[in-house]
């Protein structure tokens, strides 16, 4: 009989701790969709996964208490889909690195023009947008083949006479054309 109170005591201690664990999980489990109705999308994934994550552990245990083959029960391959889900929800929380593909400015271009081109106002537009990023793309060019101030300073005076002999020569080809 002495077993029997040794046992009673670890269910009162058992008890109180579901009790307690019950408590911990009101919050959560009383109404899970409002609660993740103020979540974020990512969140949401994973509240729920967790919780069914818990739900199927919690079944999975207790099979194995009952003595059952806990590894060949439809449980078991459950848990195994929802740790899946966990491998996808941290594959979209880490970013994979650069982007691999681009899109082709060409032929969106070519396929908004042909869209808008009814459109009088939307296609003057797209056209003054195209202008503009071509400018800039221009002006992008032209300022990576400046060279650095050091380099153009002349080292000499000798020398900036003469490059400033070869500007006027080039000044007055283009004042010819």
């Amino acid at each position: 009989m002495a077993d029997v109170k040794d046992i009673t005591r670890d269910l009162d201690k058992l008890d109180s701790q579901l009790d307690n664990l019950e408590e911990a999980l009101a919050p959560l489990l009383g109404d899970i969709g409002e609660v993740s109705s103020q979540m974020p999308l990512l969140d949401k994934a994973k509240l729920f996964s967790l919780a069914a994550y818990s739900i199927e552990s919690l079944l999975f245990s207790a099979l194995k208490l009952q003595g059952a083959d806990a590894q060949n029960h439809a449980v078991y391959a459950e848990l195994k889909r929802v740790q899946q889900y966990f491998s996808k929800i941290k594959a979209v929380e880490e970013p994979a690195g650069q982007r691999t593909t681009t899109v082709n400015q060409e032929a969106a271009a070519r396929i908004l023009k042909a869209d808008l081109s009814d459109n009088k106002a939307l296609s003057s537009r797209l056209a003054e947008k195209i202008a503009e990023e071509r400018a800039k793309a221009l002006l992008k060019s032209v300022e990576g083949r400046k060279r650095p101030a050091d380099e153009s300073a002349p080292s000499s005076a000798d020398d900036g006479k003469i490059k400033k002999s070869k500007h006027k020569h080039k000044a007055k080809g283009k004042s010819r054309k």
